[in-house]
């Protein structure tokens, strides 16, 4: 039975869609210290955690159990990605159900920080009417720049619109036409900087965007500047922002995030007159706290008990209703890899993954993740879904994914082309009955199905030699489940591939090896 542990605060919605769950037992434990965490999860399965947990490389060589984290949100930098990746750990997060929540909040510190609004309050509690001390701007006709248009991103820009803003954002991974369906003017950082009369930043936490703002962007903002980060912390050089805003660069600053949280009681930020601050807020409604904790339940439980993939992110995701489309693609690609990494013997330099067909409109990733799971299981036994392109990194081998603009030979195929020490085609099919079939290995056309015990034949064509194979396989006790014959008329050979209902013993292949006519015999395990 899988056993879930949700290590942060939930909401009771998503303990309980986890609880009816047939088949999974839960264990509550929010707010668990690192030491108690590295005692619980030795037998855990799953991992629910917000962001108060820190999944570190010690918590996952903990955990040998451990198949998935859920992060309910969107921030997976309490994670360690790599790690999770290289054991095979799905990592997944909610990065829908709390973006309106996140850029409402990201809008409320700037028209905070705009109004004075906290600092006004807190003179009126202390008993004080200091009317003209707190003199705002409006925002109407000033230029907001916003630091990635990502989900949160685009929802800042569409409500500054509505307060009659000018919006202007840096995107590197977003094309003209984009932003201009958004109706937003994408500029280069340094531009941006120039032009913002405010900015917010809405970018992952990632090593080209810690430190994004410092002493260098802020030399170059427009003085008196209004900055918001909600997104993470880190991002902004906070000891460079306490100087910007000390100079007047930075007229003031709406922080939500900090590089270290919770932030220490005198941090100078904090103190400062011109900041406004929250503890990490952004997504604190009770709409998001549920939506995010109803969807990571949801992903969990279907991940455990069907493997689907939601919001995956190391992982290509599979949903379920592509899983049903892709099922019999995900066999024939592991199948495939399986066959090649098998007759290989040695190293491999490249793949080369083809699809054509009916193939060739699937989202194939997933797909390609199997090929390379099969192509590796000879040179790494722990190799699964999540972890087989680092495998595949690891040793060298250069992957390449492509689809075929030629009509297919078939409804629906695919190639995988290996190249190494030994070059190999193996060509693979779905039919009408979705049973995965090898269609062609080199230049030998041919129909079989791809499953368990496997010899691959290659021999001169001469008489006698199927007839010879056969009486060696029974003398052994070998039933013969199926064989597929191929002839190539050009050289002279032929390949047979013989499905057997049991692996047969050494001595079995030295004596077929042996043959006069047969130039190689090799046993493959093609699984179920």
């Amino acid at each position: 039975m899988p056993k879930v542990l949700v290590a942060d605060s939930l909401a009771p919605q998503g303990i309980e869609i986890l609880r009816q769950a047939e088949g999974i037992e839960v264990v509550d434990s929010p707010g668990l210290s690192p030491g108690d965490l590295l005692t619980a999860i030795t037998d855990i399965d799953a991992l629910v955690i917000r962001s108060g947990t820190k999944v570190t490389a010690d918590v996952i060589e903990a955990a040998p159990n451990l198949s998935v984290v859920g992060r309910a949100g969107i921030g997976v930098d309490n994670v360690d990605i790599a790690a999770a990746t290289q054991r095979g750990i799905v990592v997944m997060n909610t990065p829908g159900g709390n973006t309106v929540t996140t850029a409402e909040h990201a809008l409320a510190l700037l028209v905070s920080l705009a109004r004075h609004i906290p600092q006004a309050t807190a003179s009126m509690k202390s008993g004080r009417w200091e009317k003209k001390q707190f003199v705002g701007v409006e925002l109407y006709n000033r230029t907001l720049g916003v630091l990635g248009l990502g989900n949160i991103g685009r929802i800042v820009a569409d409500r500054a619109r509505g307060l009659g803003m000018k919006v202007v954002a840096f995107d590197p991974f977003l094309s003209n036409e984009a932003a201009l369906k958004l109706d937003v003017e994408l500029l280069p950082l340094d531009a941006l900087l120039e032009r913002a009369d405010a900015i917010s930043v809405h970018v992952p936490r990632t090593k080209d965007t810690a430190g994004m703002l410092g002493r260098e962007a802020f030399a170059k903002v427009k003085p008196g500047v209004l900055l918001v980060n909600a997104a993470r912390g880190g991002i902004v050089d906070e000891s460079a922002l306490l100087e910007a805003l000390d100079s007047g660069a930075v007229g003031g600053a709406g922080l939500d995030v900090f590089e270290e949280e919770p932030v220490p009681s005198d941090h100078p930020l904090v103190a400062h007159e011109r900041v406004v601050c929250t503890p990490h807020l952004g997504a604190s409604t009770e709409q998001a706290q549920l939506n995010v904790a109803v969807a990571i339940a949801e992903q969990v439980r279907d991940f455990l008990l069907q493997g689907v993939v939601h919001n995956g992110v190391n992982v290509p995701s599979i949903s379920r209703e592509l899983a049903a489309r892709i099922r019999p693609y995900l066999e024939l690609g592991e199948k495939l890899g399986r066959f090649q990494g098998q007759l290989a013997h040695g190293s491999i330099d490249q793949i080369e993954v083809e699809y054509s067909g009916e193939a060739a409109n699937l989202a194939v990733a997933p797909i390609t993740v199997a090929v390379l799971k099969g192509l590796l299981e000879p040179v790494n036994e722990q190799v699964n879904m999540v972890n087989a392109p680092v495998v595949a990194q690891e040793h060298g081998i250069r992957v390449i994914e492509s689809k075929a603009s030629r009509s297919a030979d078939f409804a629906s195929a695919i190639t995988t082309r290996v190249k190494g020490l030994s070059d190999r085609m193996i060509v693979g099919a779905i039919f009408q009955d979705q049973q995965p079939r090898i269609v062609r290995i080199d230049d030998f056309m041919l129909e079989a199905i791809p499953e368990g015990p496997t010899l691959l034949i290659l021999n001169r064509d001469q008489p006698g030699v199927v007839g010879t194979v056969g009486t060696i396989l029974g003398d052994a006790g070998l039933n013969i489940s199926r064989m597929q014959l191929a002839l190539q008329l050009e050289r002279g050979e032929a390949a047979m591939l013989v499905n057997l209902a049991s692996v047969p013993p050494a001595e079995v292949l030295r004596s077929l090896r042996e043959l006069p006519n047969v130039i190689s015999a090799e046993l493959l395990e093609l699984g179920p």
